[in-house]
């Protein structure tokens, strides 16, 4: 029997192991967890099957898939990746190369603006990615209604088939940051490009070599979206709207005073469950603009 490269048929446990030792001997964190989950993927099961039906027969076919995903996972391709999806927010969304994997901390940013979401807004989300913010935000909320926009063409396909799933009242525009949007937001909401191209190169081989490489740089010192979102956002903010960002555990000081210089107030830091800065949003005081029968 072949097992190791999952040829043969095995019980659901006997391969929940094998998977674990080949994720192990890989030095892949976490590797009980991915070979656990990849599994549940592969069989349409879940936690419980491991432990009251380990004894059940996979077959040949879905020892085959389980294994190939195993060998993914091994050359780091991130699990989401290969199963193709996502939680979050309590939703499941589409992942794949061109997008980032939405991550447990832009939870945080999604409920901090859901504070101030009230029926019948707008939102406005800049680099949307997979769309998986603003499609949260519609979802829980009441009629509203919201604009994504992203550089990447790709991005926004898998944006535009999450929303057809989940439904709400969106639409997508591909251009870069504000582009071809017009009209007021009530909110604008975005998790940019954060990190310093100089920093790129150190991170982990999941995030470096497989994540899109445009929506993790955020130029020369991480800041360059941050300022060129805030100094037009005013533009497209009706008086009183907010701006939120998410952003990286040592930028809170940083983006703070470029939303001060551009006349933001009220500029409110939120910790994650870590306890690290992530998110920053401030109001902005611009009045409506009076017609001349107001006048």
């Amino acid at each position: 029997m072949d097992r190791k490269n999952g040829k043969a048929e095995m019980n659901y446990k006997e391969a929940y192991d094998n998977g674990v030792c080949r994720l192990k001997e890989a030095g892949v964190e976490e590797a009980a967890l991915d070979a656990r989950l990849l599994l549940e993927h592969i069989c349409h099961t879940n936690r419980n099957d491991l432990l009251v039906h380990g004894d059940r027969e996979l077959g040949e076919e879905f020892c085959s898939a389980y294994f190939e995903g195993i060998a993914r996972r091994e050359s780091r391709v991130p699990l989401q990746y290969i199963t193709g999806e996502q939680d979050f927010m309590g939703l499941t969304f589409e992942v794949n190369r061109h997008v980032l994997i939405p991550r447990q901390d832009t939870e945080i940013l999604v409920e901090e603006v859901m504070r101030y979401l009230h029926d019948g807004m707008e939102v406005l989300d800049l680099c949307t990615g997979s769309g998986c913010i603003l499609l949260s935000l519609l979802h829980y909320s009441n009629g509203c209604s919201g604009v994504g926009t992203d550089l990447s063409g790709e991005a926004l396909a898998v944006a535009e088939r999450n929303g057809r799933r989940l439904g709400g009242n969106y639409r997508f525009l591909q251009g870069d940051l504000f582009g071809d949007v017009d009209g007021l937001f009530d909110i604008i909401v975005s998790n940019p490009p954060y990190i310093p191209t100089g920093e790129i190169a150190g991170l982990m081989e999941e995030v470096r070599v497989y994540e899109p490489l445009m929506a993790l740089d955020g130029k020369g010192d991480g800041l360059f979206f941050y300022r060129k979102i805030a100094a037009q956002a005013g533009k497209y903010l009706r008086g009183g709207g907010y701006l939120f960002f998410e952003i990286g555990c040592d930028q809170a000081e940083d983006v703070k005073n470029i939303m001060m210089r551009e006349g933001f107030l009220e500029i409110t830091v939120v910790r994650d469950f870590a306890g690290l800065d992530r998110v920053v949003y401030g109001w902005s005081p611009k009045m409506e603009r009076k017609t001349d029968a107001a006048v």
